[in-house]
């Protein structure tokens, strides 16, 4: 039994942080918390050494502290905790809501087009959901929409930003994988446009199929003269379209790096906050506050994955694992990419994104490596890791809206009236992760999704 213990000590590893997650600690503390505790277990069998330990602190200096693509992520999460707060969603809802009203539909299709236009400006979930649903369902229930649908097509909007660029998960995708965030940025952009249109078209046939459910807006609504209703739609997309240009355009240009043009970002949300009248120290002192402890959460769980993922390989985690798969006869590249795409899926009901990419990546990663896929039009890893990074932004999206613990979808329990029940949410989502699921399959199907834009534009050779 010991013998037993010893071999797959890095099983029981996994099975610890399973069982910790739902006790309430937090997440940097339980990864953390068990390397060590492991670690120390190693020592008494000796299968870990004291001065093995030493090697964790250059490892957190060199992976995080020394890492300047990390410095995106807190430039991120100022300029869309920024924005949140400027006001620049409600006149873009109010003019997309004037532009779509004589397709079916066209409040729900206004939602996921502002939807796609906050997460090319924000990138961060939690602010688009809440946004959204604040702003837009209380109108959609007031038109006659069913709840269930206006909830679901809030939900699908709001996380479109964890995917289109610039994107927080691609940038540590990007910082796992060793790839160029640029590269996942341009390979990310056309799948993020592809689940748009999926979300699009759903709601549009679902609109004429049951017009009841979703009312068309009143053509009575809005300004009368052209020339009105032209100086609407320049006050309104003018803002986030300069914003994007600065960020996108920065990088895709060549003009500045993933790093540098987050910055840009963050300049360009605090120029867009003065011009609405709303940059005040009042309203600093609160996006400061809010992203500093939404920076410390998400570095002190980089700290604790370092420390995990480091014990677990040094007890011979990668190796348990390959051994599992081989006696499970999972053995070809396809048999491997389908397990870790399934496995990834059903981690999505219970783990946020970022738990599943610092936990699951460090032991699937080795596991592909010398992975086959050029009968599929993918010749190397240049080309595999891309693919492979936008194959698991698109899986993890799916953890957003997945019931027990989706993130998005409390989210949206807490910024709907209370009248609103989870079970309702649950079922408003259930066509969404179908067609991401969709999605998921398209691009297993046909990589060139992905990769055609890094290729065209020169990040890929």
């Amino acid at each position: 039994m010991i013998d037993f213990f010893i071999d797959y000590m890095a099983i029981f590893m996994l099975a610890t942080v399973a069982i910790l997650i739902f006790s309430g600690f937090p997440l940097s503390f339980v990864l953390g918390g068990v390397g060590i505790l492991f670690a120390f277990i190693g020592m008494y069998f000796d299968v870990f050494y004291m001065v093995q330990l030493s090697a964790i602190i250059p490892r957190m200096y060199g992976g995080i502290g020394e890492n300047l693509v990390l410095v995106a992520v807190p430039m991120f999460i100022f300029m869309g905790t920024l924005l949140e707060r400027s006001e620049v969603a409600k006149d873009l809802l109010q003019t997309c809501e004037l532009l779509t009203r004589r397709i079916p539909g066209g409040l729900a299709v206004s939602v996921t087009l502002l939807g796609v236009i906050m997460a090319a400006s924000t990138g961060i979930v939690g602010a688009s959901v809440i946004m959204l649903s604040l702003i837009a369902f209380p109108v959609m229930l007031k038109s006659g929409y069913k709840a269930e649908f206006g909830l679901g097509t809030i939900a699908a909007s709001g996380t479109l930003g964890i995917l289109i660029p610039p994107s927080i998960m691609l940038v540590v995708l990007g910082n796992q994988l060793n790839v160029s965030v640029g590269t996942l940025f341009s390979a990310a952009l056309v799948p993020g446009l592809m689940l748009a249109g999926l979300y699009l078209g759903f709601i549009i046939l679902y609109s004429a199929f049951f017009p009841k459910y979703a009312p068309a807006v009143s053509k009575e609504q809005g300004p009368k003269k052209l020339s009105e209703l032209l100086m609407l739609v320049i006050k309104s997309f003018l803002p986030p379209a300069f914003l994007i240009f600065l960020v996108l355009g920065s990088i895709f240009f060549g003009w500045a790096t993933p790093t540098e043009a987050s910055g840009i970002g963050a300049a360009g949300a605090m120029l867009l906050a003065w011009l609405n009248k709303r940059l005040n120290r009042k309203m600093l002192r609160e996006v400061f506050t809010r992203c500093a402890s939404t920076n410390a959460m998400v570095f002190f769980i980089f700290i604790g994955a370092t420390v995990f993922s480091y014990v677990f390989r040094v007890l011979g985690g990668d190796d348990v694992v390959l051994d599992l798969l081989e006696a499970a006869g999972i053995d070809t590249a396809w048999e491997i990419l389908i397990f870790i795409m399934g496995l990834v899926f059903l981690m999505g009901f219970f783990l946020d994104w970022i738990e599943i990419s610092l936990i699951a990546l460090p032991i699937f990663v080795p596991m592909l490596a010398g992975v086959d896929f050029s009968a599929h039009g993918i010749p190397d890893a240049a080309s595999f890791l891309p693919w492979f990074a936008v194959l698991l932004a698109v899986n993890m999206q799916t953890s957003f809206l997945t019931p027990p613990f989706g993130f998005t979808l409390f989210f949206l329990k807490g910024s709907v009236p209370p009248q609103i029940k989870m079970t309702q949410i649950y079922r408003g989502v259930v066509p969404f992760v179908l067609l991401q699921l969709l999605g998921l399959g398209l691009l297993l199907s046909f990589p060139d999704i992905a990769l055609w834009l890094p290729t065209r534009s020169g990040f890929i050779d």
